[in-house]
């Protein structure tokens, strides 16, 4: 029997078959599109803008902002060119030192008054909770005046320590989103912890600060992303002595300065991004988790 003889016939439906898997496919594709439309659309809207300064960042000069989007020569030394006409290495310092020590101070303050709030009983608890809660509706502009009088007569303008300091007092909003989370912890912990022996501090500290934290590291990331994209403040109280600027107000001048020179304001403005965007993905799940249960419970 020869090898032409044991080759079967192709039928219809082995020819069909192929284009059935085809047409399933593009069908598929088109169901998950219409389903997720909405979504694919946002995330473009967003990814769009940093693709576009990644780009920008890596042009030339003459061909930054143009029509033609994708570079013809990619330029990596335009960082290195940003490190030379800007003291970067300063702002990110000053940057820093504001974000970390603003964060410690404001955990340090607000996690104490949030418990308080949340799982002590005293008379006029209720009605201090009322005042954070109008505290957060106030506009910081109001106050803008009376508290630089204050820094300017204490001779601390031209520095950051009055946008630090004064997170020591706590912060409204890190005392609510707190207090929310801390509602979310059963009570039947702290009052085995009681039954042990443990004072009420030793309590916050040993039972309710392990279980919250993915509550502290919302706040903890909130308070940091707010001091790192911090102008107003920065600008308020240092734009005098440039030696304390801070990220934020060094880009705005090295925008005025160089403002022809898109391609090196995309480049900082790149490098200003990426501290930001790996603080996000390395606290991701905390910070996701802790949002999500805040609020569960009034």
């Amino acid at each position: 029997m020869t090898a032409e003889a044991l080759v079967l016939p192709r039928t219809s439906d082995d020819t069909a078959r192929p284009l059935r898997s085809r047409r399933y496919k593009r069908e598929t594709f088109l169901a998950f599109v219409s389903r997720w439309c909405v979504v694919i659309a946002l995330s473009v809207i967003f990814v769009g803008p940093v693709i576009f300064i990644a780009l920008t960042a890596v042009m030339s000069n003459d061909q930054a902002l143009t029509s033609q989007l994708w570079p013809h020569s990619w330029h990596w030394d335009n960082f290195g060119t940003v490190f030379r006409k800007a003291p970067l290495v300063r702002y990110f310092a000053n940057t820093l030192l504001y974000a970390v020590l603003s964060t410690a101070f404001l955990l340090l303050s607000s996690i104490p008054a949030a418990y308080a709030m949340a799982r002590l009983r005293w008379k006029g608890r209720n009605l201090a909770f009322l005042v954070v809660l109008t505290m957060m509706m106030l506009p910081p502009q109001v106050t803008t005046v009376p508290i630089y009088v204050l820094w300017s007569d204490l001779h601390m303008t031209g520095s950051l320590w009055p946008l630090i300091l004064p997170n020591l007092f706590g912060d409204a909003f890190s005392i609510f989103l707190l207090r929310q989370f801390f509602l979310t912890i059963p009570q039947d912990y702290a009052d085995a912890a009681r039954i042990d022996g443990c004072s009420e501090f030793a309590v916050m500290r040993r039972v309710i600060l392990p279980m919250a934290k993915p509550g502290i590291a919302a706040t903890a990331m909130f308070s940091f992303f707010f001091a790192w994209n911090d102008f107003y403040g920065p600008l308020l109280y240092t734009s005098e002595n440039p030696d304390q600027w801070t990220v934020s107000l060094g880009l705005a001048n090295f925008k005025g300065l160089y403002q022809v020179q898109w391609n090196l304001t995309m480049a900082m403005t790149l490098l200003v991004m990426v501290p930001v965007v790996i603080v996000f993905f390395l606290a991701q799940k905390a910070f996701v988790e802790g949002v999500t249960l805040t609020g569960v419970k009034g």
